[in-house]
């Protein structure tokens, strides 16, 4: 069989070592060592941690980022409606997989504090998919389709904040499972969000 190219299996072993041991333990060294490749090599993609943590992030977790680009670009394509769906949907996986990853920051201030930088630097972060969902929503509302007053800012953090805390919040519980299926869940995030923001009742 085949070897996969060197890249594609840096990038298997850092999304498999950062769900397991968390971001702030997965060196390079240990990276490069799951990939079968010196750390040398992993450099050669990768001109850092925080640079392959954001291609694990667009690359092997769900893409919100990229559903959020398409819609600003054609926002008018589906309803209202059916857009916020597919966007809770995705936000919704990406959190479930992007919270285990880099919670083992939050127990290294120092380290936290250089990868926030190098986010900073990469003009990433976990700010990006709400500006990317207000925009989605301000053009919408430019179209009509959503009510001239609303705070699409309000809205876009509402509907991701509560993708976010469904993420980790049932942790403690005995099953770990939310009380809602999915698509429940989605459904009833986005109806509750567009009952305060949309031009009128009914479809969307």
């Amino acid at each position: 069989m085949q070897q996969k190219p060197t890249r594609v299996r840096i990038l298997d072993a850092a999304h498999e070592l950062m769900l397991t041991i968390g971001l702030a333990r997965a060196t390079t060294k240990e990276i490069a060592r799951a990939a079968g490749c010196s750390e040398a090599a992993l450099y050669k993609y990768f001109t850092s941690k925080e640079e392959l943590f954001v291609a694990v992030l667009m690359e092997r977790l769900p893409r919100l980022n990229p559903v959020l680009d398409r819609l600003v670009a054609h926002p008018a394509e589906r309803s209202v409606e059916e857009n916020l769906t597919e966007i809770a949907r995705e936000a919704a996986l990406f959190y479930a997989q992007s919270f285990p990853i880099a919670a083992s920051l939050y127990a290294e201030p120092r380290l936290k504090q250089r990868h926030d930088a190098a986010m900073r630097e990469l003009g990433r972060g976990p700010h990006m998919p709400i500006r990317g969902l207000d925009a989605y929503l301000r053009a919408e509302q430019d179209a009509g389709r959503i009510r001239a007053g609303a705070d699409t800012y309000a809205a876009a953090s509402l509907l991701l904040g509560a993708c976010a805390q469904r993420a980790f919040a049932y942790d403690m519980t005995a099953d770990g499972m939310p009380p809602q299926p999915l698509d429940a869940f989605v459904r009833g995030i986005v109806r509750t969000i567009l009952h305060g923001i949309s031009v009128a009742t009914g479809p969307r």
